[in-house]
């Protein structure tokens, strides 16, 4: 084999971590509620508050922003992708500076490049999600344009509550498939440390677990979400 035992570990630790993040946050290892879930919430609550205006400017608005924002972020990792291939074509040089770094193991250039080949697939796997997430939003935007305006008719209530329901469905799947594409980007910088050794590798995934688990079971940001006191 050409990755080392101290490779595959720091591998699946890498695997494990991403995972049980993954999981942590989808509310599947615990009761705390997750910023993620929180804001899923919201878009129930937006999808309801929109279902009783008449003119829709504002949600078509924020649809716009959610579409653009995933479009940055899926160009990102297609660029991303492209600097991988890059990153293969300079190899010999590449290795010669990290083997000037301290606490880098030598690699030879197999290994180096299928390093490499695993940072690419992580960008591809983003990039997947967050072209699909691009495409969800699109037909939540569709979705929102077929919600009929409530009113106080209650059969024309049921019909307004199924369509707001299956808008609500697409927004959070779609915000689900964004949130994932971006976890690969940030555990993408924790890889990085493998390109240095499986000891960092361990220590630089274990630094974005602990950033990412703060920010979404322990931030302002979440308080802000599910707080019910005042500000002040």
């Amino acid at each position: 084999m050409l990755l080392s035992t101290a490779d595959l570990a720091a591998l699946l630790f890498f695997l494990a971590m991403w995972t049980l993040h993954a999981l942590a946050v989808a509310g599947k290892l615990g009761t705390r509620v997750s910023l993620s879930t929180a804001m899923n919430r919201q878009r129930e609550m937006w999808m309801r508050t929109m279902a009783r205006r008449d003119l829709r400017m504002i949600d078509t608005s924020i649809m716009l922003g959610l579409q653009q924002g995933t479009a940055f972020f899926g160009s990102s990792a297609l660029i991303a992708i492209g600097g991988c291939f890059a990153l293969i074509g300079s190899s010999d040089r590449v290795m010669n500076v990290l083997g000037d770094l301290p606490l880098s193991a030598a690699a030879s250039r197999p290994v180096f490049e299928i390093k490499v080949i695993g940072l690419l697939l992580i960008f591809a796997y983003s990039f997947f999600k967050f072209g699909w997430s691009y495409r969800l939003f699109n037909y939540c935007s569709i979705l929102i344009g077929a919600v009929p305006v409530q009113k106080d008719e209650p059969a024309y209530l049921e019909e307004t509550e199924i369509a707001v329901q299956r808008a609500a469905r697409m927004n959070i799947l779609a915000g689900t498939h964004f949130n994932a594409g971006l976890r690969g980007i940030f555990f993408s910088i924790g890889y990085l440390g493998w390109f240095v050794g499986p000891i960092v590798f361990a220590l630089t995934t274990l630094c974005i677990f602990a950033v990412l688990v703060r920010r979404q079971f322990f931030s302002e940001a979440r308080e802000a979400v599910i707080s019910d006191r005042p500000l002040l």
